[in-house]
Parts: C-alpha cells; sequence; structure tokens
C-alpha cells in the first residue's frame, strides 16, 4: 500500500509501515473488540447515540486535516459519486455502530460478539446475489471452521450455553447492525475511484454525523445524557481515535486490495482478542476451549485467505 505523497510525513510513515491488508485488517478486529467491551462497560454513563454521535464527531475532526488539502482538486468525483457516498456514509458510519451502541444498551457484549460474527456470512451472501462473487469447497470449508471457532469460545465449549443465551431486544439491534455493515462492506465497490481515502472518510463521516444528529437531540430531549467522567471522556475518546478513525482507514483500504468476503472474515478475530485481553487485564485465565476456538479462527481464516477467487 503506497503512501500518499501528499499526506504528512507522519502519516506517510505509519502507511508505509502498515501496508499488508491483513496486517489491517487484525488491527481493525482489535480495535474494534476493545470497543465492543467499551461499549457495553460505558453503557450506564454514555448513552448509545451520544457515543455514536461524538465517537464520529471526534474521527471527523482528526480525518479533516488530512482531507481539505485535497477537496479542491477532487471535488468533481465527490460530485459524480455522491450517491455512493451518501449510501455507504448512512450504512458504515450512521448505521452500523449506532444499532451496535443501542443493542450493548440490553445484551451482553457475549450475545453481542456471537452475532457481529454472522457479519462473514451475510458478507458473503450478498457478495454472491450482488457481486457474483463464488467461493471454492476450501474456502466455504475456511469460513464454517472459523465460525465453529466463534461459537466454541462463546459457548465456553459447551453447546448448553448456547441455549442459555436467551434472546432479546438487542440481539435484534445486533442482528440488524450485522446486515447493515454487510451491505457497507459489499458497497465499498462502488466508492467512487480516485477519490483520496482521507477525502472520501471525511465525506462517510458528514453523511453519517447529519443523520446522528437529530437522533442525538433526541436522546437528549429524553434527558439521557453523558455522565462525565475521566473513564467516560476516555472511551469516547478511543472509539473516535482508533475504531471511528484508524479502523476505518485499514477496513476500507483493505476491502479495497483483498475483497469484501475475505476482509469480512476477519471479524472472528474479535472472540479471540476478547478473550487475550481478558486474560491480560482482567487475571481471567483461558481454558482449553479458548484454544481451540482460536485454532479453528487462524485455519479458517488461512484456509479462505490463501486462495484466491474465481
Amino acid at each position: 500500500m503506497p503512501a500518499d505523497p501528499d499526506s504528512p510525513p507522519w502519516f506517510a510513515c505509519m502507511f508505509s509501515r502498515f501496508h499488508h491488508p491483513y496486517f489491517l485488517l487484525v488491527l481493525t478486529s482489535l480495535f474494534w473488540s476493545i470497543n465492543m467491551v467499551l461499549g457495553r462497560a460505558i453503557r450506564g454513563d454514555v448513552p448509545p447515540l451520544s457515543l455514536a454521535f461524538w465517537r464520529w464527531a471526534i474521527a471527523l475532526a482528526l480525518t479533516l486535516p488530512l482531507a481539505l488539502p485535497h477537496l479542491r482538486t477532487q471535488w468533481p468525483l465527490l460530485k459524480r459519486g455522491w450517491p455512493a457516498i451518501v449510501i455507504l456514509g448512512l450504512l458504515g458510519v450512521g448505521g452500523y455502530n449506532t444499532l451496535a451502541y443501542v443493542a450493548l444498551q440490553y445484551t451482553a457484549a457475549t450475545n453481542a460478539v456471537l452475532l457481529n460474527s454472522f457479519i462473514p456470512i451475510a458478507t458473503i451472501t450478498l457478495s454472491w446475489a450482488f457481486l457474483k462473487k463464488h467461493l471454492r469447497g476450501i474456502e466455504w470449508l475456511g469460513v464454517m471452521m472459523s465460525l465453529v471457532g466463534v461459537i466454541t469460545i462463546v459457548a465456553r465449549g459447551k453447546l448448553s450455553t448456547l441455549a442459555g443465551l436467551a434472546p432479546n431486544i438487542g440481539d435484534l439491534w445486533m442482528l440488524g447492525a450485522v446486515f447493515v455493515w454487510a451491505f457497507y462492506t459489499i458497497g465499498l465497490q462502488w466508492r467512487p475511484a480516485g477519490v483520496d481515502p482521507m477525502l472520501l472518510l471525511a465525506a462517510l463521516i458528514s453523511v453519517g454525523l447529519l443523520a446522528l444528529t437529530p437522533a442525538y437531540a433526541w436522546e437528549i430531549a429524553q434527558g439521557r445524557l453523558i455522565h462525565v467522567t475521566p473513564a467516560s471522556l476516555a472511551v469516547i475518546a478511543y472509539t473516535g481515535i482508533f475504531p471511528g478513525f484508524l479502523g476505518y482507514i485499514f477496513y476500507n483500504r483493505a476491502v479495497g486490495e483483498v475483497g469484501a468476503s475475505k476482509a469480512s472474515l476477519f471479524i472472528h478475530l474479535m472472540p479471540v482478542f476478547g478473550t487475550l485481553l481478558s486474560a491480560v487485564f482482567l487475571a481471567e485465565v483461558p481454558h482449553g476451549y479458548h484454544f481451540v476456538g482460536i485454532a479453528l479462527i487462524f485455519v479458517g481464516i488461512y484456509l479462505t485467505t490463501a486462495i484466491k477467487f474465481r
């Protein structure tokens, strides 16, 4: 991934080092794993629409200095591609994270992670329907092995655990988020060509923020306000910088290089990171089923990413 010659030196240096699309997807999954945990942990202090709004406000503030230098020369490209920009902004910025944060108000992070892991299946299905993309038998095997690995971790090695995960309204919100993200991922195929990634991200965020503003105002009118504490401010800052700003840059670039179906498979790394983060920060000792699940996920990702689409 060549660095943009017009980008600031620090930004070009960062991209010259983090150039492999699969590495970018791993980092993105890590950022989003932490985001899911924090979104659940902070639900009492930061309402979901407030978190979504300020997440993207921070991301836009970080993006604009890198995007504005390209606006004058690439404005015609943005104008021609406005239908795709509006749709992608509504789905990827205004939709997915907002629905996920609402879901985490009502459902456990475990349920959310399990449902989130169906994104690759939804993306592959939609890619087949809209883009005529096909997976070979061994690639489907990789997808299913990875999914089984996720279920193994979430179910703690026992199918009875899944039976105990009673569905609730939060799960329905999360299921909606899954399909919104799947549509966003395949929709990246139609993003306007030639637009600088920073300018495109700024445009998408602007569309998403415009959609979120009335929803955020409605939440405030309902009396749901942010409980300002160092922890809540730190979480909001994290969501804007890492899963919002860097996560979307990395994901959008990787999808452009490896395709929607393969990129979405890296969502299965989220339970892996959740397990490792719990061991490091919460002193939760991993069990045998964790290692089995992690092994299945990595084997599944290898089988799917080592073979090219037909």
